[in-house]
Order: C-alpha cells, then sequence, then structure tokens
C-alpha cells in the first residue's frame, strides 16, 4: 500500500496541476480581452483622481461622472489614437508617393549667409552645390523600396483598421465598468496583495497604481502636446500632409523618439523649396517642441513615480515588439511595476539590513 506521504504528493500535485489549467483555460478564453482590459486598466488608474473630483462637482453623482469620464476619454485619449490610425493607414500610398515625387523638386542657390557660417560654411555651400547640380532621381530610387518596406511594418504593426476601432471600443466600455465599480476593484486588488505578502503585499499593490500613473501620464501627456504643437506648426509653415505627419509624430513621441524625425525632414523639404523664411520659423519651432520633453515628462512622470527614462523607452519599443500597438502602452507599465517592486523590496532589505 502507498503511504500516507506518497498520497499526499499526489493530491497536491493533482490540485496544483488543475488550478494551473484552470487559469491557462481562464487566459485563453479571455485573451483577446486582455489588450483592452489592461489598457483600460492603465487609463482608470491614472485619472482616478479627476474621475472624484468630477464626482464631487457633479453632485456626488457617480453615474454622471462615469459618463463625462467616458465621452472624455472618447474625444481626448482614444481620439488622437484613433485619428492617428486611420491617418497614417489611409495616406500610406501618399507618403510613398510623396517621397517618390522628390526626383522632380530642383534644388535652389544656397543663400549668401550660408558661406560666413564659420567651420561648416565652405563645406555646406561645396554640398549644397552638388546636390543642386546632381538632383534626387538616385535619392528617391534608393528610398522608394525602404519607404514601402516601413509602410507595409507599420500596417502590420497596427492591424487592420476595423480591429484597432474594436479594442478601442473594447477599452472605453471596460473603462467605464471599472469607473462605476472603482472602490470594488481597488479594494480586491489590496485584499489580493494582502493575501500573497501581507502589508508588504499592500504596498505592492500602492506602488504599482503610482509607477502606472506616472508612466500614462509622463509618455501619453507629453506626446500628445509634442504633437499637437508639431502639427500646428506643419500647417501654419504649408507642409503638406500635414495631419499625416502629425499623426506619424505622435506614435514617434510615444515611441520617446520624439518629433524630431518628422519635423527635420519638414524643414529641409522648406528649404529645398525655397520657403527659407517658414524653413527657419520652422526650425526654431521644432527646437521648442523637440526639447519641451526634457522639461514635462519628467516633471509628469516623477509627480507619481521615480523612474529612470530608459525603462520607458526600452518598454515602449518591446511592448510594440512583443505585443503590437496596445504594447506601446502596456510595455513601459509593465516595467515600471517591476522596476518599483523591485527597487521597494531592495530598499526594504537594505533597512532591514541596517
Amino acid at each position: 500500500m502507498d503511504s500516507p506521504d506518497r498520497q499526499d504528493l499526489a493530491r497536491i500535485t493533482l490540485s496544483v496541476l488543475l488550478i494551473v489549467g484552470l487559469i491557462a483555460a481562464s487566459f485563453w478564453i479571455l485573451r483577446p480581452f486582455l489588450p483592452a482590459a489592461v489598457w483600460a486598466t492603465m487609463i482608470v488608474v491614472s485619472t482616478w483622481p479627476l474621475m472624484l473630483r468630477l464626482q464631487a462637482w457633479l453632485w456626488r453623482q457617480r453615474a454622471l461622472a462615469v459618463i463625462v469620464m467616458t465621452l472624455g476619454l472618447l474625444l481626448i485619449f482614444l481620439g488622437p489614437l484613433s485619428l492617428a490610425t486611420l491617418a497614417i493607414v489611409g495616406n500610406a500610398g501618399q507618403f510613398v508617393a510623396w517621397v517618390q515625387s522628390f526626383q522632380s523638386l530642383s534644388l535652389p542657390a544656397p543663400p549668401a549667409w550660408l558661406a560666413d557660417v564659420p567651420l561648416l560654411g565652405p563645406w555646406a555651400v561645396e554640398l549644397w552645390t552638388h546636390a543642386a547640380a546632381t538632383g534626387l532621381q538616385g535619392l528617391s530610387a534608393k528610398i522608394a523600396p525602404y519607404t514601402g518596406t516601413v509602410t507595409s511594418w507599420l500596417l502590420g504593426q497596427i492591424g487592420s483598421i476595423g480591429a484597432v476601432l474594436v479594442q478601442f471600443l473594447l477599452t472605453v466600455i471596460f473603462a467605464a465598468i471599472m469607473y462605476s465599480a472603482g472602490e470594488r476593484g481597488a479594494e480586491g486588488a489590496m485584499r489580493f496583495g494582502r493575501r500573497l505578502a501581507g502589508e508588504r503585499g499592500e504596498d505592492a499593490v500602492r506602488l504599482a497604481g503610482h509607477a502606472i500613473r506616472g508612466v500614462a501620464m509622463g509618455v501619453v501627456v507629453t506626446a500628445i502636446a509634442q504633437s499637437a504643437l508639431g502639427g500646428i506648426g506643419l500647417a501654419a509653415m504649408g507642409v503638406p500632409y500635414a495631419a499625416m505627419l502629425t499623426a506619424v509624430m505622435f506614435m514617434l513621441c510615444i515611441a520617446q523618439l520624439g518629433p524630431a524625425l518628422v519635423l527635420l525632414p519638414s524643414v529641409a523639404w522648406l528649404y529645398w523649396s525655397g520657403n527659407s523664411v517658414s524653413g527657419t520659423i520652422l526650425l526654431a519651432w521644432s527646437i521648442i517642441v523637440g526639447t519641451m520633453d526634457n522639461l514635462l515628462r519628467p516633471f509628469l512622470i516623477k509627480r507619481s513615480a521615480d523612474l529612470p527614462l530608459l525603462l520607458v523607452f526600452v518598454g515602449v519599443i518591446g511592448g510594440l515588439i512583443a505585443f503590437g500597438l496596445v504594447g506601446i502602452f502596456v510595455g513601459p507599465v509593465v516595467l515600471a511595476v517591476a522596476y518599483t517592486l523591485l527597487q521597494a523590496w531592495v530598499d526594504e532589505t537594505h533597512h532591514f539590513a541596517r
């Protein structure tokens, strides 16, 4: 006969396998909804203080506050993303045609003041003169294949317009549900953390909320501000496809690459077209827009959590590669939560060691 210890081991093993199987099956069933649920959680956690203040203004009516916050999500958070996706997907062919049209452009003579620039002036004049003489036919032929490759990759990452819009709609629905039952959800998370690790588990849940709020405010708000100001500059200076370029700029800002990858080529195009005044104005505006994140993003992130910029950058790029569009937001949040909890654990260990 089997010993009691062996019977207990078999029972425990089967119990663990059953629990793991149930968890795996649950995740498999919920997998289509997980990106929207994670995205909605990040938004609700980030904007929960605002929702409470709004509820106080609306005669303490939670239903009115939820309705206003849901409409605000559509207009402020999800609206720019939808417009960005539609603009990029809808104008991808025009963007390729715009790059290919460079071969018909001719570079004017270099301005007189360029030769007076210290050190680089004569070299810049020589380079400008050579480019004006050779034209852009060869450059256009070299750029076009890469442009098509980049466009195909971008469309593959974004997915179809319908799928993205469905994800946006699910996110809004989940966020509205979480707004209406936020206290119960927070209490459930606190109880789960307490069940896992006692008081330290509760602190971990609080730290995770601060990390989510810091990343969301720092990344999203900064991207919206930079892309909006950059788009205003593009439209004011008459750059073609300003709406599409603004959408691309928003994606680049979310990916922590900055608006310069759109603004500086636009400045070059204005100079190339002979609009030196517009090019100079846009260049000055680009410097302001491109450097404002050095002040705005750290200020917003550090209001909630002290996170290194490299962690945010790696999270955005890794999340985009791993999860697609929603990974732009999920990636830095996951790394920020892990980093914050690890830092709290190390600090606590150091405190007890002393």
